[in-house]
């Protein structure tokens, strides 16, 4: 039975702070958060079921449900899901995108399409995803094959940190790029969260 008025968002765990930042700065009181873990990113295939499942163990207990991914590399296998259980997400074909906005990142993808994109997140959590993920840690002469056709590494700051642009910056020059930082706020996402959120539910 649905908890009357309550709302559910299932986001990607790559966007835990910042969905939570906006429910605090917003006091969306009646919505609640399940996140998935943010390594369903590199096994992107796994990503609709794991959606699937966290749809099915919570629909009874809310009035609605939205999902915080984009397509996010699962080729349409996620839409696939939100059509068959009626569940909106987040438009775009990745966080990129949304958070920056559909024309800014065309435009910062063609102006360098070498270009290697990080978030608040991936900043934050380098190491962990990406540098011990690809077992660059282990193997780094891997490095040129995973990064040498990028050129420039993009900042999309959801906030202005110093601490963060260091880290990017220190990133950038750890791969051997050109540093680009770009504020983007939470773009898609808080637009998108607002209308769910404003939505008459339907119980």
């Amino acid at each position: 039975m649905a908890t009357t008025g309550r709302k559910l968002v299932i986001a990607c765990g790559a966007l835990a702070h910042e969905v939570a930042a906006l429910r605090s700065s917003y006091r969306w009181l009646e919505l609640d958060v399940h996140c998935l873990p943010p390594e369903l990113h590199n096994r992107p295939e796994r990503i609709a079921p794991a959606v699937k499942a966290a749809i099915a163990a919570h629909r009874d207990d809310y009035a609605e449900i939205f999902v915080a991914y984009a397509d996010c590399g699962t080729s349409g296998a996620l839409d696939a899901v939100l059509r068959e259980t009626g569940v909106e997400r987040i438009d775009g074909v990745h966080c990129y995108q949304f958070f920056a906005g559909v024309d800014a990142f065309a435009q910062l993808a063609e102006s360098e399409p070498g270009s290697f994109f990080l978030t608040d997140f991936l900043v934050r959590h380098f190491d962990r995803l990406v540098f011990r993920g690809l077992g660059l840690d282990r193997h780094p002469e891997l490095q040129s094959q995973y990064f040498g056709n990028y050129r420039r590494l993009v900042y999309l700051g959801q906030r202005v940190d110093a601490d963060n642009a260091d880290a990017a910056q220190a990133i950038a020059g750890r791969l051997g790029l050109e540093y680009h930082f770009r504020h983007t706020g939470y773009g898609g996402l808080e637009h998108s969260l607002r209308r769910f959120v404003a939505r008459e539910a339907q119980i």
